[in-house]
């Protein structure tokens, strides 16, 4: 009998993925960037398996695009409609940081001052962290979502509190949902409000939000599509699609937790374009690169991740690898896509939209390279590599933009994809023991220990205080690892 669940579960998303797209209303004449979007969203959901997708897409203050696919829950099934709520987990983080930014504004919160002005009861350690690094990912505090499994949350967070620091602040980044709860705490504080309140109430209001609301799992929302993941059997299995589960206390509310639609997410972008949300000093101040301790930028803002380019520069921030935002400021566009499935990563999408709708935009960097190795294929990175330096000579993709992709090649089922893309990381970045600790984990994963070995000694001799380096090649060279 499961095996017939499953085959009509799957046979309702064949039948999603073919469908046509529902419209907020039918378009007079074809519209030309829409359905150069619609073939690229098209194609993304038939390569990825989405169950359910809607995106839309905002410029100089209108939507101009917004368009739902699939199906919302494959039991029942529900189509995807404007209607449809999504988890937009992490993005969470980008409505923080623009809260924060707002008892900026309001002369509350200094970004250099240390969170054990604002917040009692904390270690002498955690104390001297900057807010700024709490919104950059820069403090080195425990992460309270790591080691308390099963824990309630006073006692994780006591747990958390007794837990050494990872690293000096400022060091290194490390992406970590204490941060958070700690800017929620801090904000809450300055209004004498309980302190794991939500901070983004007044965002919602002023935006004219309808449909956003915090709940997970065990909530009932009206609206809210199912969550699904393939789980891999082998990192080169298919995958067998499962239903997820969620759980967010309240002190989750800052870094994840939220839900919303497309439409929703489109009138928030547009208040922050059209400077409703922040001044403009303030967003610039937002959505400056924090630095490290030895004066090298991050990639990270104050809750926004900011891809800092030439030209198009774009800023924004992803959830659960199934929904992405991104702005372009400069240009007056904002995108976003929400999807049902974990592994969806629709934040790949993003140039390539932003491209149909902004005039003159032509692919860079990751982008650029995601597009020439969709065409010309995996098998050989170092020729695509070379083709786009003929082509542009100067041509080198984010060291960051690379890892968080390869990563995400590497955890949703395409382990060569992901060493190719990590060993033009490697290539492009010599002196990186970042670079060099992934492509060692994508060697790792795809079942080459030796050359997994080799790659995390070059991580521990460019960078000795690599702990995932250190870790991993203690366990290779014991035999516990891959191929081992």
């Amino acid at each position: 009998m499961a095996g017939k669940f499953i085959g009509a579960a799957m046979m309702a998303l064949a039948l999603a993925i073919n469908a046509t797209p529902a419209l907020a209303a039918p378009a007079p004449k074809p519209d030309p960037q829409a359905e150069r979007a619609d073939a690229l969203v098209r194609k993304a959901i038939a390569d990825r398996r989405i169950p359910g997708l809607q995106i839309a897409v905002v410029r100089q203050g209108k939507v101009v695009l917004l368009r739902n696919y699939g199906l919302a829950n494959l039991q029942t099934p529900v189509p995807v409609t404007d209607e449809t709520v999504f988890s937009i987990n992490s993005i969470t983080k980008a409505f923080t940081g623009v809260a924060a930014m707002q008892e900026v504004e309001a002369g509350r919160l200094d970004l250099g001052k240390p969170i054990g002005a604002y917040v009692e009861g904390l270690p002498e350690a955690w104390r001297g962290v900057t807010v700024r690094q709490l919104l950059s990912h820069t403090s080195g505090l425990p992460d309270y979502t790591r080691k308390t499994k099963g824990m309630d949350e006073a006692a994780a967070w006591t747990a958390t509190l007794a837990q050494p620091v990872y690293f000096a602040p400022g060091e290194r980044y490390d992406y970590n949902q204490t941060n958070y709860a700690l800017i929620q705490r801090a904000i809450n504080g300055l209004h004498g409000r309980p302190l794991d309140d939500a901070v983004i109430g007044p965002q919602i209001a002023l935006a004219g939000m309808t449909r956003t609301r915090f709940g997970d799992s065990r909530d009932v929302i009206p609206g809210k599509a199912a969550g699904y993941s393939y789980r891999y059997a082998t990192p080169t299995s298919p995958g067998v699609l499962r239903a997820g589960y969620e759980e967010f206390s309240p002190m989750h509310y800052s870094a994840s937790g939220l839900n919303s639609t497309a439409s929703d997410m489109a009138r928030w972008m547009t208040a922050i374009l059209d400077g409703r949300m922040l001044k403009p000093d303030t967003l610039k101040a937002m959505w400056t690169p924090a630095a490290y301790s030895n004066g090298k930028l991050g990639q990270w803002g104050m809750g926004w991740i900011v891809q800092d380019r030439p030209r198009h520069r774009a800023v924004g921030m992803t959830g659960g690898s199934r929904a992405a935002m991104f702005l372009y400021p400069e240009d007056g566009v904002g995108i976003v896509i929400l999807t049902n499935l974990a592994g969806g990563t629709p934040e790949d999408l993003m140039d390539e939209i932003a491209a149909i709708y902004i005039p003159g935009m032509k692919l860079t960097g990751v982008a650029a390279l995601r597009a020439a190795l969709d065409k010309q294929g995996f098998d050989d990175p170092a020729a695509v590599l070379a083709g786009l330096r003929r082509e542009d000579p100067a041509f080198k993709p984010d060291e960051h933009e690379l890892n968080d992709w390869g990563y995400r090649l590497l955890g949703f089922g395409k382990p060569k994809q992901a060493l190719a893309v990590l060993r033009i990381g490697a290539e492009l970045y010599p002196d990186s023991g970042n670079a060099f600790d992934s492509l060692a984990d994508a060697w790792e994963v795809n079942g080459d220990r030796e050359q997994a070995i080799r790659g995390y000694r070059r991580a521990l001799e460019l960078d000795p205080k690599n702990a995932n380096a250190a870790k991993r090649l203690k366990a290779l060279e014991a035999g516990k690892g891959s191929g081992g």
